[in-house]
């Protein structure tokens, strides 16, 4: 490409902001961004020093000087902006989930190969550098064989009724919430990790509060709702508890919340290997535990000068210097760009992808599935 590779926005809400720092952080010039009504995103415009927000989503679209479109917009539309863009011939990413079902996210797996476009789910969770070096010991064998795979992901910000936040509207958000917004970060970052798939899921799912109170106007994600507002029936799990069955016979265990008190967004994984285990915690990111029977158990920081060639992909800062979540975007959108730089994506992609997606997508059919009977579900092939 003989010119600066650019970028444009669809969304301007918290997570659009974040999109937009780690691309200038890389050095990729953001063209501009598209919100919600065209005052919205020419306010966010004008607060980040961006040039005049598009009016629309074509008028996005028409500008050829943009080759990649990030997409942060609400879960229900991502397949009608990602469709879009494809057909535009712009290289994508989104955030997650992919889509609101399967039969979309699979739509999009096939609309971004047959057009050869570089595409991405935002599993950011993954360029963690000590993710990275979890991933990198299991496969180096060093962990021994695979026994247990546990964890959690636990936030509080819709704690009580009076919370609300656009993704508790199942039209919008999708038919699960808490293992649709983050329990699709635990469970890929656990396939990535472990290098194996989910094949089968049991499921219970709890509603706290089957109805809650919607404010009138919009609210930002994590922020408290004010003002009056209206009685809404919640369709959607606050907790989920699941039991996991990944390929090889692989066992695992989650519980994602998203009204434990106290927790802002803890992600815990565990690994018990035939030799060692390991642990690690996004909100203590530079510190994985490696556990050992035999003698101590250790804390390994991080050090770029310690860690695998895998994890130094991930890492910026000396030692003792923290990277935390703001850095994995910066990691995961370097290596998006390497494979926009080269006009297409990759053999094999290091970084998620649409398909990534869409075995997210299918374990969600299963855990719907398997709530609603009782009983284990499989999970579709991709």
């Amino acid at each position: 490409m003989d010119r600066p590779i650019r970028a444009a926005v669809i969304g301007t809400g918290f997570i659009g902001v974040v999109h937009v720092d780690a691309l200038r952080r890389l050095g990729v010039e953001v063209a501009g961004v598209l919100g919600s009504t065209p005052e919205r995103g020419a306010a966010r415009a004008a607060e980040a020093g961006l040039p005049p927000a598009y009016p629309d989503l074509d008028a996005l679209l028409a500008d050829a000087t943009v080759d990649v479109v990030h997409i942060t917009s609400p879960n229900s539309l991502h397949v009608e902006h990602a469709r879009a863009a494809i057909a535009a011939g712009k290289h994508v990413v989104c955030e997650k989930p992919l889509a609101i079902s399967s039969e979309g996210a699979r739509e999009l797996v096939d609309l971004a190969r047959a057009a050869g476009v570089v595409n991405c789910v935002n599993f950011n969770q993954r360029f963690y550098p000590q993710a990275q070096e979890m991933a990198a010991r299991v496969r180096d064998g060093s962990v021994g064989d695979l026994r247990l795979v546990s964890g959690s992901y636990l936030q509080d910000w819709l704690l009580e009724a009076t919370d609300w936040n656009w993704r508790l509207d199942d039209a919008v958000g999708g038919p699960l919430r808490a293992v649709g917004d983050i329990g699709s970060h635990w469970m890929d970052l656990a396939c990535f990790v472990t290098g194996r798939r989910i094949e089968a899921v049991m499921a219970d799912l709890v509603t706290v509060h089957p109805v809650r109170h919607a404010p009138a106007g919009p609210v930002e994600t994590f922020q408290a709702a004010g003002g009056e507002t209206t009685p809404h029936e919640i369709r959607t799990e606050d907790i989920a508890n699941l039991l996991l069955r990944f390929a090889g016979g692989l066992r695992g265990a989650l519980t994602v919340s998203q009204v434990s008190p106290g927790r802002k967004n803890r992600l815990w994984l565990e690994l018990d290997g035939a030799r060692d285990a390991l642990a690690w915690c996004n909100e203590a990111p530079d510190d994985l535990w490696i556990g050992h029977r035999g003698r101590a158990s250790e804390l390994s920081q991080r050090d770029p000068g310690l860690l695998s060639p895998l994890a130094q992909r991930s890492t910026w800062h000396p030692g003792g210097h923290a990277e935390g979540f703001p850095d994995t975007f910066r990691a995961l959108y370097r290596a998006v760009y390497a494979d926009v730089a080269q006009g297409g994506p990759s053999d094999h992609p290091d970084y998620p992808t649409f398909a990534d997606g869409l075995a997210q997508a299918l374990v969600g059919d299963a855990v719907l599935q398997s709530a609603a009977a009782g009983t284990w579900a499989e999970v579709a092939p991709a």
